[in-house]
C-alpha cells in the first residue's frame, strides 16, 4: 500500500486552540490529484524542530511513506523551523520546489519573498514544505505536484497515478 505523510506544523493547532485546516486542505488536494489509493499517516505537531525532525524521520524510515507534505513553519518568525528540520534529516535538497512555489506566490502577494518553502529527499521519501494558509497551499501544491510522481519514481518509490482531469503528472517519454 502506498503511504503518504501529512504534517501540520502549528503551535496553536497542536494545542487544540484552532482547527487543523491546513493539514486537511493537503489531504483534500491529495484525494483530488491522485487516483492511486494511499494510506494516510497524519500528525499535527508544534513548531519544535526536534519534534518535527523525529516525526518526519519516523514517517520516512519506519512508516515508509513515499511522500511527506508539511504545512506551516516556513516563514521568517523565530518559531518557524520547518525548513531547518527538513534540511537536517534529508540527504539531498531540491531547491527548485521552493523557487517555483515562491514564484507562483509572488503573483498573489508581495510577501512571498519571506517564505522559505523547500523540499528534500530522505531515502525513498520526498519531503515538501508548504505554507500554512489553505489558499497558498493549493497554489503551491498545484504548481509543484506535476513533478512529484516522477521524483518519487526516481527515488525508487511507488508509481503514483494522477486523476488527469484534476492534475497531470509529467513523466518524460521513455526511449
Amino acid at each position: 500500500m502506498i503511504k503518504i505523510g501529512v504534517i501540520n506544523v502549528s503551535d496553536r493547532a497542536s494545542q487544540g486552540i484552532y482547527e487543523d485546516i491546513p493539514g486537511k486542505a493537503v489531504v483534500d488536494l491529495l484525494h483530488e490529484y491522485l487516483i492511486s489509493e494511499f494510506e494516510l499517516v497524519y500528525q499535527v505537531i508544534p513548531d519544535e524542530q526536534k519534534q518535527l525532525e523525529e516525526a518526519m524521520t519516523h514517517m520516512a524510515d519506519i512508516e515508509k511513506t513515499c511522500l511527506i507534505i508539511t504545512t506551516g513553519g516556513t516563514g521568517p518568525s523565530l518559531r518557524d523551523v520547518t525548513p531547518e528540520a527538513t534540511e537536517a534529516i534529508c540527504q539531498k535538497m531540491l531547491p527548485g520546489f521552493g523557487e517555483l512555489m515562491r514564484s507562483i506566490s509572488l503573483a498573489f502577494v508581495p510577501t512571498a519573498i519571506l517564505s522559505r518553502q523547500t523540499a528534500g529527499i530522505r531515502g525513498n521519501t520526498l519531503i515538501v514544505n508548504l505554507p500554512g494558509k489553505p489558499k497558498a497551499i493549493r497554489q503551491c501544491l498545484e504548481a509543484v505536484f506535476p513533478a512529484i510522481p516522477y521524483c518519487i519514481d526516481l527515488i525508487e518509490g511507488p508509481y503514483l497515478v494522477c486523476n488527469e482531469a484534476n492534475m497531470k503528472a509529467f513523466r518524460p517519454p521513455s526511449n
